[in-house]
């Protein structure tokens, strides 16, 4: 019988993904459906992907599926004509990497959720798949020149920090389910406006678009494919690009350069860089932005602290981790008390001021 989950130590597994010679390539889809059996359909999937050698993170929930893996390119078509048996999944659109060498992941984990995006709503009388109007990329840049758009940035604070569309409002939030009531409460009075979101794939906005339609906007438009394929149409189509900076990306990568433009800065020192790490610390592992610089100077850590912390013995360092569950602790990385020169600021409530005065006039 199968082995439906890793048994293999992170360890081995990561050094065997850098130092492997095979070509991949980096994939994210999503779809809402709804599913009967979400444990049936993700023992299928493990199985599969197993098969082709599939590495990355998928969650399965009654409401559909979100992937981001890692495909052999030689395996690529096999890999999407497996997708595209399963009724559902039928000619879903996948977006690849702007910038990739493949390395993104070094292992499968498929798990089942209660939701595949975490989006804090009690209310079920709101059907997800009535949507906002999708963009490509030429009618997005069209509608953001339009006065009347109010463009928002559905990602996190740590993910717009790096980068984002020019003019768009980035609201200082740890996570989606944050976005949504804070969004909701700052934008009313203006169900008149084109309300424009976009996000690093489409399916926060997916959902973030239907909840808004559900509350009485109804102007909504979302960015197909989001940021991911927004990028590439430019590319593809000689447009302008109006994003400026990296596009955070869940994965080892943790981002890919859209523009040349370096908007943030390090956390450490203040010097513009843009490339976030995880503290070598592993009690720790905070996520920020680090330069070369300082990243030689604490030896990949957040702070002194966490640098000597690693120069004690494995035993001491086990020790310090126990009981940590550091997957707790992503949303609040940026958030560290270590990280003095950080400043957070909420251009959102300045923004939609701005957009109500003539109505008010």
């Amino acid at each position: 019988m199968n082995k439906l989950h890793n048994e293999e130590d992170w360890r081995i597994l990561k050094e065997r993904m850098i130092a492997g010679k095979d070509q991949r390539v980096t994939v994210s889809f999503y779809q809402y459906a709804k599913l009967g059996n979400p444990q049936l359909f993700r023992d299928y999937l493990f199985i599969h992907f197993s098969e082709l050698d599939v590495l990355g993170r998928t969650y399965v929930a009654h409401e559909g599926i979100n992937a981001q893996v890692s495909v052999p390119k030689e395996k690529y078509e096999a890999f999407r004509d497996f997708l595209y048996s399963i009724t559902f999944l039928d000619q879903i659109r996948l977006n690849t990497a702007i910038e990739d060498d493949g390395r993104s992941f070094y292992k499968l984990i498929i798990k089942v959720r209660e939701k595949i995006l975490a989006d804090g709503l009690q209310d079920e009388s709101f059907d997800v798949r009535n949507r906002g109007t999708h963009l490509r990329a030429e009618d997005f840049n069209r509608i953001t020149e339009d006065p009347n758009t109010v463009l928002i940035d559905m990602r996190n604070h740590y993910e717009h920090e790096i980068g984002h569309f020019k003019g768009a409002i980035t609201p200082d939030v740890d996570t989606f389910r944050d976005s949504l009531p804070h969004i909701l409460e700052n934008i009313r009075g203006l169900e008149d406006k084109n309300l424009v979101m976009y996000c690093t794939g489409g399916i926060r906005c997916e959902k973030a678009s239907a909840w808004f339609k559900h509350q009485g906007f109804e102007n909504v438009f979302q960015l197909e494919g989001g940021i991911i394929e927004y990028a590439r149409q430019a590319r593809q189509e000689g447009l302008e690009n109006k994003f400026i900076g990296k596009n955070f990306v869940f994965d080892e990568r943790l981002g890919e350069r859209i523009s040349d433009e370096v908007i943030a800065r390090c956390h450490q020192c203040g010097e513009p860089a843009d490339t976030h790490t995880n503290c070598e610390n592993r009690a720790c592992h905070l996520l920020f932005i680090q330069c070369e610089t300082c990243r030689e100077k604490y030896e990949g850590c957040c702070s002194d602290d966490c640098r000597d912390a690693t120069h004690l013995p494995e035993e001491a360092q086990r020790e310090m981790r126990a009981g940590i569950n550091r997957g707790h602790m992503v949303f609040k990385k940026g958030r560290s008390p270590h990280l003095d020169f950080k400043t957070i600021h909420n251009p959102l409530e300045a923004a939609i001021g701005k957009l109500k005065l003539p109505a008010d006039k």
